[in-house]
């Protein structure tokens, strides 16, 4: 019994891939061009709002945070200027 799902099993797995068709899989949805600046600037914002969290707690100095805080922004900058020049173009 044991073996014979077994090798039913296997059946199914070496046999369902004949049978799909391409037609059968639905495509994928359309990826955009800026996705990964936008995931990016999702992330730069989370960092701010912990960086943030962080100097309230008195995790950290004034100098550190400004420090920290005026990288985090340019950096953020380049994502955005960037998600523009991307964007502009796709339109």
């Amino acid at each position: 019994m044991l073996v014979a799902a077994a090798i039913a099993m296997l059946l199914l797995a070496f046999g369902l891939p004949l049978v799909v068709r391409a037609g059968h899989i639905r495509p994928d949805d359309p990826i955009s061009p800026t996705q990964h600046l936008d995931d990016r600037k999702a992330a730069i914002y989370e960092n701010l709002r912990d960086l943030r969290g962080e100097f309230q707690m008195g995790k950290m100095s004034e100098s550190d945070y400004a420090e920290s805080k005026r990288e985090l922004q340019a950096e953020l900058a380049g994502v955005l200027a960037e998600i523009d020049r991307v964007g502009g173009n796709a339109v």
